[in-house]
């Protein structure tokens, strides 16, 4: 076990005016990293960072107190997947704050922490966990509740969820659970009804690192379904056995289910799993839909946070007076608030959890058509639209304003409508209905969703941008089956008309690659959840303060539609997900010119981990490249791909790319930490994503971080803005004369920041006259002239296609033998090398064999003859056309 390190910090509670005083003395004292101060009654979190051996692999853990010796209780928090113990550090200190000895933890195969992913195995992850309440168990600030056993809860979100569910079902010390947006069963999440859910499926894998990363059986489950397209028996077992359905009746320990509405890869239903089991155990459960979900959409993290926090109290630490809050709630968005555009959101609680069949009401569908025929087309495209993985959180909230983005292509789907509603409904739950179906081939394989439509018909509103699958083998055919459709909680207004819509294909799962006609009947109405005994908050405000703001977003939404399909982004190609940058034939005009080019059929690939130098003369489009690149302008031909998908002003995976194109601007009287947490705040995104802390390492400015910036060297304001460049993480961090201003010794240590910061499997692009430091901290090279590619390829490759030979000699050569080599034919001049044991040898006519011969009748001591050009001489050669 490797030897803890410790922080401090305080946590803010109200700013006050010891803040600065404290922050200061902290700095003097040399007391470690401090933060921020609250008030002079908020304890301090102290932290202990460690590494555990335990089961083979070691465990990156940090432990946060706020030091003494009374006994408390203790709280693990595991993170998300393709995460680390760093994303929940905040939550950890809150909690610590608040009373608890918590403990965060890398998962296997994240972060620090070695080993493969086992996806929660029983003897991988589930066992660390077993591992890290052993060691709870005996610290001395740790409540026990017997020898060996601490009072411990377990929360996560996501994969961290999915452990802590495992955990009270294989430790039986843990005493309450708080999973948070998690399934209940893998195989159920990815593969529904036998239906492969191939789009987050590649992503989940991507995020793990790539199969390799994985498990090897888990990898060849998932190369094999990912290939077939359908998922088998042995890759149902292997997830279910992994998931907390597995241990079903064993968990038996008060849970708060924290399941989100804006989520395609484990949605509503997966909650309901969990929490109709535990229940069935005896034990306490709540229920609460957030708003956002795996989709996106809004986390509501104080708030959950802070019901967690309640949770653990009332139940670790024994606080009858703890509000836990109601056995379900959900969160209900209608409108947006005129003041700053966020949707305004209600509460709608129960006494009890409703599940998803609460209070059907039957409408009737169909009208004339109730049996209709649709295709199949060959190889499943083009594919209907419902859930976008990443994005799908800001349509589930266009939804909810009455705003759809949904997409069914003609003849590949059965649509039945029911008539205008006499009166507003609420959906909350599954809605379900039967139907007949039947293939003229093999399975038959649907995937049904229920839109709300307007009175004109001319708008349709998929709820959560949700859809179900369905795989209907044969057998099952030419008889009543029960479809259960997504699990929402939607308003449908009066003189609504509900849509049922069952497609051959949707984007985010695999249909059949054959041809095939299928044909649906309705053999009921449709049976809508109702949930009435969920009472939704009253209004704060009339509706006119959200109405308005609401038509405004919908019609800039079809102001949106409009003009994507006049400009339609290409959609994303699946060859080219990993690959960071991808140029081909790219070419922009001068401002004015129907014929001068800045940039004319330029092409280039750039692969992880590469370190690439964007070289030219001033005018060969270097910094143009760069401002299509970062979405600034846009080309008049070709096409920019970053990780697979096209590059727009404005595109989403732009958020994987950083960017240090002119100097940053700080405000000086700030520290640099502090202009860093500015900065990231005006971006809108969660403190948690910045990952400051890894992107201040990376860019070593130490104890400095603390000093305003006023009292920064030009070489610290220049790490200072790699650092801000860096925010995030991003994959791809583009870098634009990072050397400007900078003396040789700067220099050197802005080489290394970029060379740490690729090391980590990133990529860093760098446009730079400095040749000299191109060559050595760049990996690769990209070469322009007066727009065009002259060449690209590693460096090494590039300088070492001159006619310069380096020899080298097992004794130091004379100044004499130097004479009569450079005096032979063929030879332009030879020099000898700075330590003596080799020459540097220009050739002017001779041929290397020629060459080493001469060398060789001349008792020369060679030992090698290989290539060797600067890549000044090669750059001075390749933008000349060759005669340099």
């Amino acid at each position: 076990m490797e030897k803890p390190t410790s922080r401090w910090r305080l946590l803010p509670r109200t700013r006050g005016r010891w803040a600065a005083v404290v922050a200061v003395l902290a700095v003097l004292a040399g007391a470690g990293t401090w933060t921020a101060v609250a008030d002079d009654s908020a304890p301090s979190v102290h932290r202990e960072d460690r590494m555990m051996r335990m089961n083979g692999v070691s465990v990156d853990t940090s432990y946060f107190t706020t030091g003494g010796s009374q006994r408390r209780p203790a709280v693990l928090i595991g993170h998300g997947f393709g995460g680390s113990k760093n994303d929940v550090r905040a939550q950890a200190e809150k909690l610590a704050a608040d009373g608890y000895a918590v403990m965060t933890w890398s998962a296997r195969g994240f972060g620090r922490t070695s080993g493969e992913i086992t996806l929660n195995a029983p003897d991988g992850e589930v066992k660390d966990v077993s591992g890290l309440i052993d060691w709870l168990a005996g610290r001395p600030e740790v409540e026990l509740d017997a020898k060996g056993d601490p009072r411990v809860g377990v929360t996560g979100a996501s994969y961290g969820g999915a452990v802590s569910l495992l955990a009270a079902g294989y430790d039986k010390r843990v005493d309450a659970i708080a999973p948070m947006i998690t399934y209940w069963n893998l195989a159920d999440a990815l593969f529904p009804d036998g239906v492969f859910k191939k789009l987050w499926a590649g992503i989940f894998v991507t995020t793990g690192g790539g199969c390799q990363k994985f498990e090897k059986q888990l990898c060849d489950m998932y190369e094999r379904v990912a290939v077939s397209g359908t998922p088998d028996a042995a890759a149902r077992e292997l997830l279910t056995e992994r998931s907390p359905v597995a241990v079903a009746d064993r968990i038996d320990v008060p849970a708060l289910i924290v399941q989100g509405q804006s989520d395609s890869l484990f949605p509503l239903g997966q909650a309901d799993a969990m929490a109709r089991a535990i229940s069935e155990n005896g034990a306490p459960v709540s229920v609460d839909w957030i708003a956002g979900g795996h989709d996106g959409g809004d986390m509501e993290g104080d708030r959950v946070q802070n019901r967690i926090g309640a949770w653990f109290d009332r139940y670790l630490k024994d606080d009858k007076s703890a509000d836990t809050g109601p056995a379900f709630r959900v969160t209900r968005t209608g409108g947006v608030d005129s003041t700053d555009g966020a949707a305004l959101k209600r509460g709608a609680d129960g006494d009890t959890y409703p599940g998803l069949v609460s209070g059907g009401e039957q409408i009737a569908l169909g009208g004339e058509r109730r049996t209709q025929t649709f295709r199949n087309p060959a190889g499943a495209n083009p594919p209907s639209v419902s859930a976008l993985p990443g994005i799908g959180g800001g349509l589930s909230q266009l939804s909810s304003l009455g705003v759809g983005l949904s997409l069914d292509f003609p003849g590949q789907y059965a649509r039945f409508d029911s008539a205008p509603l006499d009166k507003s409904l609420r959906v909350t739950g599954s809605p379900t209905v039967r139907v007949n179906v039947k293939a003229d081939r093999g399975d038959a394989v649907l995937f049904g969703k229920v839109y709300d439509v307007s009175p004109d018909g001319k708008q349709q509103v998929l709820p959560s941008q949700l859809v179900a699958p369905y795989r209907i083998a044969p057998e099952e055919q030419g008889k009543p089956v029960e479809l259960t459709l997504p699990a929402i909680d939607h308003e449908v207004d009066s003189g609504h008309t509900l849509r049922l819509v069952l497609s051959a294909t949707d984007l985010g799962y695999a249909s059949p690659a054959e041809p095939a006609t299928y044909t649906v009947s309705l053999d009921g109405p449709l049976t809508v959840p109702t949930a009435p005994a969920v009472r939704t908050a009253a209004a704060t405000l009339p509706w006119w303060t959200w109405g308005l703001p609401a038509a405004a977003v919908a019609i800039a939404a079809a102001l949106l539609l409009t003009a994507r399909r006049r400009t339609a982004t290409p959609a994303p190609d699946p060859a080219l997900e990993g690959v960071p940058l991808q140029i081909t034939d790219l070419s922009k005009k001068y401002a004015k010119s129907s014929d001068r080019y800045a940039v004319r059929d330029l092409g280039f690939q750039v692969e992880k981990g590469q370190v690439l130098g964007l070289l030219g003369p001033n005018g060969a489009g270097k910094t143009t490249t760069l401002r299509m690149l970062m979405g600034l302008i846009t080309p008049d031909a070709g096409e920019i791909r970053v990780f697979g998908h096209a590059i727009r002003p404005g595109a989403p995976v732009l958020s994987r790319v950083g960017s240090f194109v002119e100097g940053a601007g700080f405000l000086p009287h700030l520290s640099g930490r502090a202009n860093l947490e500015l900065y990231w705040q005006a971006t809108g995104r969660p403190a948690e994503d910045s990952h400051i802390d890894d992107a201040l390492e990376i860019a070593g400015l130490g104890d400095a971080l603390a000093r305003a910036v006023r009292t920064y060297s030009q070489g610290m304001r220049q790490r200072l803005a790699i650092a801000q460049a860096m925010l995030g993480m991003p994959d791809l961090l583009i870098l634009d004369e990072p050397t400007n201003g900078l003396d040789p010794p700067q220099i050197r240590e802005m080489r290394d920041v970029m060379i740490r910061y690729a090391a980590g499997g990133r990529t860093v692009i760098v446009s730079s006259h400095l040749l000299s430091e191109v060559e050595q901290s760049c990996t690769h090279l990209v070469v322009m002239d007066r727009g065009r590619l002259v060449q690209a390829g590693p460096v090494a490759e590039i300088t070492g296609s001159g006619d310069m030979l380096l020899v080298t000699t097992a004794d130091e050569v004379t100044e004499p033998l130097v004479d009569k080599v450079a005096a032979q034919p063929g030879i332009g001049s030879a020099v000898r090398v700075d330590d003596g044991h080799g020459l540097l040898v220009r050739l002017d006519g001779a041929t290397a064999a020629q060459l080493v011969a001469d060398l060789v009748r001349l008792d020369v001591p060679v030992t090698g003859v290989g290539p060797h050009r600067r890549l000044e001489d090669a750059f001075l050669t390749l933008i000349s056309g060759g005669s340099a």
